[in-house]
């Protein structure tokens, strides 16, 4: 089966639904900064830096995302390869361009904190070139789920509260999880929006390689896991104020339900996960902040 154009536009490629991913995560990075005392006053630019950077490096990732399918493609030619082909070329070198505009950042912001920083940017470039080019391909050996965890949450958090004036400690890393989880289950949902497209194509995502059902499951447990997180980590005293995610809750009602829903429905599987992550991420960042103010 021939691959759909629709699916290699600019518009489509850059995924903006994802974007809560970049911002949560950066905004998470800055909340454990502040609560930690770094002084966050009078840093608003610096802090406007670390959101666009993350941003910038989401865009470029979700740019550069489909550039191994060119080979697929070609092996099954249709009327319109070569319109998809120069549009995947075109989307790569644009990411590539987000990728070298979200390094200058870095580099300016590594010159306020220091090396520390430098190699969370490295590792995290390193790593999210190798999630969809060659020969590493992390996206077509099924990995990406794990390596969105680490890349996008774990290391970008830690990255920005680094930034934001931070240091890093084991509180900290178990701190990124719950965010990190939800990285996860959006990327999961974008495959499971995909499952039956990708498997036309000879896609090995996650999804295709354990089938829609095994997939369905992992998202359910993704999501589990974050409030199994919180409920943890409140018992042991790393967070303060957890009731106030209660509300954040509700916005997983909906995604769980299209996970049955046809291949039509589940469009709006990917944005919804999106609008969980960025409800949740914003009350995440309320609580980490709130047993720094004074009542």
């Amino acid at each position: 089966m021939s691959a759909d154009i629709s699916r290699y536009r600019f518009q489509r490629a850059l995924r903006p639904f994802s974007f809560p991913v970049a911002m949560i995560a950066c905004m998470t990075g800055v909340a454990l900064a502040w609560a930690e005392g770094a002084r966050i006053e009078g840093q608003s630019l610096q802090i406007l830096l670390i959101l666009l950077g993350g941003v910038l490096a989401q865009a470029g990732v979700n740019l550069i995302n489909d550039y191994a399918d060119i080979h697929l493609i070609r092996r099954q030619p249709g009327p319109d390869t070569e319109r998809i082909v120069k549009a995947i070329r075109f989307n790569f070198v644009s990411g590539m361009m987000c990728f070298l505009i979200a390094a200058l950042i870095a580099l300016y912001l590594i010159t306020r904190t220091g090396l520390e920083l430098l190699f969370i940017c490295l590792l995290g470039l390193a790593g999210a070139l190798g999630y969809t080019l060659s020969p590493v391909n992390y996206k077509n050996r099924g990995l990406g789920v794990v390596m969105v965890f680490w890349l996008m949450g774990v290391l970008m958090i830690s990255g920005s509260h680094l930034a934001a004036g931070g240091e890093l400690s084991w509180s900290i890393f178990w701190l990124t999880i719950p965010v990190s989880l939800l990285v996860s289950a959006l990327l999961l949902s974008n495959e499971l929006r995909d499952f039956e497209s990708d498997r036309e194509q000879g896609l090995q995502t996650l999804t295709v390689r354990a089938g829609y059902a095994m997939g369905s499951r992992l998202y359910q447990a993704l999501l589990l896991l974050v409030w199994l997180c919180i409920g943890l980590f409140w018992l042991i005293g790393l967070l303060s104020y957890a009731w106030v995610l209660l509300p954040a809750a509700l916005l997983v009602i909906r995604p769980l339900q299209l996970l049955q829903a046809s291949r039509i429905e589940r469009v709006r599987l990917p944005p919804l996960t999106a609008r969980a992550l960025m409800g949740f991420g914003i009350l995440y960042c309320v609580i980490l902040v709130l047993p720094s103010f004074s009542f």
